[in-house]
């Protein structure tokens, strides 16, 4: 009798084991299957035709159609994207060229001998045409970095160089209003994409320049461990504590500037610049007393 017991109890152990061991093999089957599945869909070249569905899990099976469905849906997003960048591409061509024709001639009829009043309207055409190029320029900008379409390739760059180029381009602006433009900034290099953060910052150095009445416009730039820190500085009117928080958002404009030139691009397109490159950007004002937008560049 005791015999038998043993016997079943020793059948029973070998049945667990081969249990065991065959579960372990289809488990293993399995996560091998997913796993093989999972690197081919992070690759982009899962296809369905690399599995005989009637030989998976139900597991599997989910999977499987759930990236399938994944990588149709990838497709369709990057063919998405192709034609938004082919519509930009036109837009941007069609454009240029009438808009520059607007340009050309209001100059010329500007500078033609016709009466005041007639040099006042081509005047007028002239600021117009400026502004709807600026415009143009900016969605163009702002729709290609939106989409993917122009990518940031940040290197290491002197950061005092690309804040001397912008206080170049815009000393005359400022002297033309009176406002001087200043700028302290050691010797000292970021990660960045040079060309977009002189956009970036040459953005917010412009706002300072629209919004400041009189006074003045200061650039300095900070070393720090892990970034730089560039603050640009104005004596303008200030924005409220309300207000701070809308400033980055695509064409927002305070009622307070509404007589001021610009669709509120500007500084959008700055945060989205800095922020690709893995920096931030923060605000501090107090209305009447002016305004600061410290710009902090990664160092790694």
């Amino acid at each position: 009798m005791n015999n038998i017991i043993i016997a079943a109890a020793v059948a029973l152990i070998i049945v667990s084991v081969i249990t065991i061991v065959v579960d372990r093999k289809k488990t293993d089957r399995t996560l091998n299957n997913i796993e093989k599945m999972l690197d081919e869909a992070i690759k982009g070249e899962f296809s369905t035709e690399h599995f005989d569905e009637s030989r998976m899990s139900r597991l599997e099976s989910k999977l499987h159609r759930f990236l399938d469905s994944s990588s149709i849906s990838a497709q369709n997003v990057k063919s998405e994207r192709d034609n938004i960048k082919e519509l930009i591409s036109d837009i941007s061509h069609q454009t240029k060229t009438p808009i520059a024709n607007l340009i050309l001639y209001s100059e010329l009829l500007g500078d033609a001998d016709i009466p005041e009043e007639q040099k006042g309207n081509a005047a007028a055409i002239l600021e117009q045409a400026e502004k709807l190029r600026f415009l143009i320029d900016n969605l163009v900008k702002m729709s290609r970095l939106e989409n993917g379409i122009l990518s940031l390739s940040p290197e290491k760059s002197d950061i005092s160089s690309v804040l001397n180029d912008i206080c170049s381009q815009y000393r005359d602006k400022a002297e033309t209003k009176g406002l001087e433009l200043s700028l302290s900034a050691k010797e000292t290099s970021a990660i960045i994409d040079r060309k977009w953060t002189a956009e970036a910052i040459g953005n917010i150095v412009d706002n300072a320049i629209k919004y400041t009445s009189e006074g003045s416009v200061t650039i300095t730039a900070s070393d720090y461990e892990m970034f730089v820190r560039v603050d640009i500085s104005d004596t303008g009117m200030g924005i409220s504590e309300e207000e701070q928080a809308k400033i980055f958002q695509r064409f927002y404009r305070s009622n307070n500037v509404r007589d001021k030139e610009g669709v509120g691009i500007g500084l959008y397109l700055a945060r989205q610049i800095i922020t690709g490159e893995g920096g931030y950007i923060k605000v501090s004002s107090k209305v009447g007393e002016g305004t600061t937008f410290s710009v902090f560049l990664p160092k790694d």
